[in-house]
């Protein structure tokens, strides 16, 4: 009996020491909603979005808070931020926000930078929930961000932890458009770019607030590179290649 007692003490310990933000999220997830996100997958595959006229395009910009910069350290999504654009027109009813669920509260410095507290994180849904939600909002649009290898690396990271899924989706950077229509700006961090063009960020480091304003940063561009002769993505790509 003592001995049973101790195993399930240790596969119990075992549990809490492994736990984590992403852990065992896989079997709590619904298989129709895996078998539909997997459809979402192909179709990405099928669809081209390089000779779609930028008055047309149809992208998701997104941007994540999160614990740090390595995922594969430890760091994790504190919450996801998206709005939905078409050409150079922001959506302005088409968003997304989630906090995501985190165990263990972040350092102070973190939730003094993002106002994401303790209580809001520990409230907030699963991983595996918010991901789920935010790739039925987001569907087979591509993806923009600002510094998008940052936003990248974490979905990669996360979407396959928590749903054995990889990451598919077309990350565009915000970057791939400002270094053809502002090549001496010098411009790198969100807060430079708003700045050069006169955009306001209602409430920096809130995931929504600063996706809304990276939408506007990519309009901005959008105008931009279309004055300059520039038609689809198709054009902006052959023109890097060549430089």
């Amino acid at each position: 009996m003592i001995v049973d007692q101790m195993i399930q003490f240790v596969k119990q310990m075992s549990g809490k020491l492994n736990a984590g933000p992403y852990t065992s999220l896989s079997n709590q997830t619904d298989p129709g909603k895996i078998a539909y996100m997997r459809e979402l997958q192909r179709e990405m595959k099928r669809k081209d979005i390089l000779e779609v006229p930028f008055g047309e395009l149809k992208v998701v910009v997104f941007d994540l808070e999160t614990t740090g910069f390595y995922p594969y350290k430890g760091d994790h999504i504190l919450s996801i931020g998206a709005v939905k654009m078409e050409g150079d027109h922001v959506i302005d009813n088409k968003t997304f926000y989630s906090p995501v669920h985190c165990e263990t509260a972040p350092s102070q410095e973190i939730q003094q930078l993002t106002g994401l507290t303790e209580d809001v994180l520990f409230n907030a849904d699963p991983i595996h929930d918010v991901l789920k939600n935010f790739y039925q909002f987001i569907k087979t649009d591509p993806l923009v961000a600002h510094h998008a290898n940052h936003e990248k690396v974490f979905m990669k990271h996360a979407a396959w932890r928590a749903l054995k899924m990889n990451f598919q989706h077309r990350i565009i950077d915000t970057s791939f458009l400002t270094r053809i229509v502002e090549p001496e700006a010098g411009l790198v961090t969100l807060d430079q770019c708003c700045a050069h063009y006169g955009i306001e960020i209602a409430d920096r480091h809130h995931a929504l607030h600063d996706a809304l304003a990276t939408a506007q940063l990519w309009a901005e561009n959008i105008r931009l590179i279309q004055a300059l002769g520039f038609k689809n993505l198709k054009d902006v790509y052959a023109h890097l290649a060549a430089k």
